[in-house]
Order: structure tokens, then sequence, then C-alpha cells
């Protein structure tokens, strides 16, 4: 059977904004089809947080077992399949097998089966303001923006699943003075600066010099030396493969409450842009694939228009040309990652057919970017 399933994610958080889980819907015509392409990635699976697996529009069966579930799985199982004889024999084996399990689309008036432990409970927020009846913690979904989070917080939710974050933030304003001196370390570092000037602006700003080391001596770069400072990085990697580690530095400097699930985000997009890039570009313009995505949150996670921000960093013009009007080499690549914070299945299988990409690459590069921001922001 060819890989005709696709995965597509939205953050878990509770009600300060933390992430507390992802949750991965899986579009495929079968269950068959579900269990393979979530078998073929085994060696990548995301295990910092739990996953919440939905199967989208198939009826939960017993045949999921045939997959190898992870410990941090729980199958979701939606209410509307309660009465399903198969679902009920799925349940039970799921049950007995220590497996945990999520009730999605939660009605009060539905009456639930006894002897099922429901920890986590999905309710669509537009039907029901309230979780009145949730057996479980409750998690809102289908919030538009982050008013409507906090409106479903002071009802009593306990959190919230999807994508609310990126709607509702501040008006843009001019860039801090934080984040203005890692605007300058990127130039700097970009113009193949001093490293004496460089190192003096690190010393500005202890916790910065830090965060970057921690960054760079991370599981992501696969050093087989521990890297003691910023001259000692640029005597082992060189300044090219130092841009996108200082770009995670300017991406992680928001406090802003929603800020770890829009760095989760951003920094996922860049590595599954630089993972599916593999076949298209070289090191350097993987690089650049990485920032790009990384980037593309920015704006909201700074406060200001994507504008201000470019005038005052010297990009290359493939990550400009993408971040500001779409276009360019690096776009379709920025426009995958984007669908794949959809529920438009459609949507997504155009944009992995416009790349010429199999479905497997574009699971496998989801789930490496997951597990790889989340190892950074765990």
């Amino acid at each position: 059977m060819s890989l005709t399933t696709l995965l597509t994610r939205e953050p878990v958080v509770n009600k300060n904004r933390a992430i507390t889980a992802n949750r991965l819907i899986a579009h495929g015509p079968n269950i068959a089809s579900v269990v393979e392409a979530l078998s073929a990635q085994a060696a990548v699976w995301p295990t910092h947080h739990p996953v919440f697996v939905s199967l989208g529009r198939l009826v939960p069966t017993p045949e999921i077992m045939e997959w190898a579930i992870p410990g941090n799985v729980a199958i979701e199982i939606p209410v509307q399949t309660l009465a399903h004889p198969h679902t009920q024999a799925l349940m039970a084996r799921l049950r007995d097998a220590g497996i945990g399990m999520c009730l999605t689309w939660f009605q009060p008036e539905v009456a639930l089966p006894a002897g099922h432990d429901w920890r986590f409970v999905l309710i669509d927020a537009r039907r029901h303001p309230a979780p009145t009846g949730s057996p479980g913690l409750s998690l809102a979904w289908g919030l538009a923006d982050i008013g409507a989070f906090r409106q479903a917080v002071a009802a009593g939710y306990d959190g919230a699943s999807g994508w609310f974050f990126l709607h509702g933030n501040a008006p843009a304003k001019s860039l801090t003075p934080g984040h203005a001196q890692i605007v300058r370390l990127l130039n700097l570092v970009r113009n193949n600066g001093d490293i004496r000037e460089i190192e003096g602006v690190l010393k500005q700003d202890v916790a910065l010099s830090f965060k970057l080391l921690r960054y760079i001596n991370s599981a992501g770069f696969g050093l087989m030396v521990e890297i003691q400072s910023f001259r000692h990085a640029v005597s082992i990697l060189g300044y090219d493969a130092l841009n996108k580690w200082l770009s995670l530095l300017l991406v992680t400097a928001s406090r802003d409450p929603s800020a770890p699930a829009l760095m989760q985000t951003a920094i996922a997009r860049g590595r599954f842009m630089e993972e599916i890039g593999g076949g298209f570009f070289d090191a350097v313009e993987r690089d650049n694939l990485f920032i790009t995505g990384a980037f593309s949150l920015l704006h909201t996670l700074l406060g200001t228009s994507i504008q201000t921000l470019l005038e005052e960093m010297n990009l290359p013009p493939r990550v400009s040309e993408a971040l500001l009007y779409g276009q360019g080499d690096f776009a379709p690549f920025l426009h995958l990652a984007q669908c794949c914070e959809s529920f438009d299945p459609k949507a997504l299988q155009a944009a992995v057919d416009q790349l010429h990409l199999s479905c497997e690459q574009v699971n496998r590069a989801q789930l490496v970017g997951l597990g790889f921001a989340d190892s950074l922001h765990g």
C-alpha cells in the first residue's frame, strides 16, 4: 500500500498558554493507511509532550491497535462514535492495554459508557461556551483568537487546542532594546563582523550568551565536542552555520504570555522547511529556509510589522521575498508548512503535489520539526 495519509497538527495549551500536548490529525482513506503512515514515523516520533492522535473523519476501530502505539499517545474517541460496536471494542482494548483516550466533540446530553477514564475532553466552544458536565480536563476548540481563549478560560475551560494564539495579538510597535540588540548581533554575524565586536555585544547580556551556547550544544547540532564560547563556535562552525542559531535567539526573545506556543510554531515551521528542503537546496540555503520559517511569525512574537523587521535586518532576497510577498523559491515551502497547520487536507495535498513530495516525506519532516521545537522549549 502506498502511503496516502497526511498529518496536520495543532498545539494544546493550558490556562497560562503553556504547551501541554500536541495534537496530530491523520487524514487518511482508511485505518490501515493511517496505521501505515504512523508506523513509518516511529524513529522521529515526538516524545517531549503527550500526543493526541485524531483519526479525522474515520470511525475508530480495533485496527488502530496494529500500530505499535507510543507510550505518550492518547487516541481520540469522538462522542458520535461511542455507540459504534467497533469503537466500543477498541475502547476496551485501549483500556486493557493502558493506552490513554481523549474524548472529543463532547456534548453534555450524550450518555457516556461506564468504566472509561477521560483525562482530556475536547469541546467545540462555539457550540458550548462553558464546559458543562465535562468528565475530564476540558479543552476548548474552535476559538477564533486570544480574546475568545480568555472568555473560554473565564467560563471554566482548562485549556484549548488550536491556532487561536496566532490571531488577536497586540498592534504593531517598534522593537524593544533587547530585540534590537539581537538584530544587531544577527547583522554582525551575517556580515562576517569582527569576533571581538560580536563578543562585546554578547557580554552585555549574559542570559543571551547562555541561551546561544545552549542551542548550539543541543541535539539539533549533533556536535561531538561541547562549544565553550562564541569564538569557539566560530572556529568550529563558521559564520554561516551560526545564522540559524542566532535567529533562534530572536524568535525566543518574547515574554508575551502566548510566546511559548508561538515559539514552538515558528521553530517547528523553520525546522520543517529545512528538512523538507534537503532535496532542493544546499546547506547554506537550507539554513535560510529555517530562518524563513522561524521568522514567519516574528511580527506576531515581537509585536511589530514584518516590513519594519526586515528593514532592520540584512536578510537574503529569497527570505525577504517569501516573508513579505509570498513569492520566490522559498514561498512554496513556507506555504506547505502553513498548510500542515490547517484542517484542510485538500489544500495540504495540493501543496505537497506542487513540490512533487510524498506524503511520507511531509509527515516525517513535520514530526522532525515538532520534536526539534519541543526539545528546545519542552
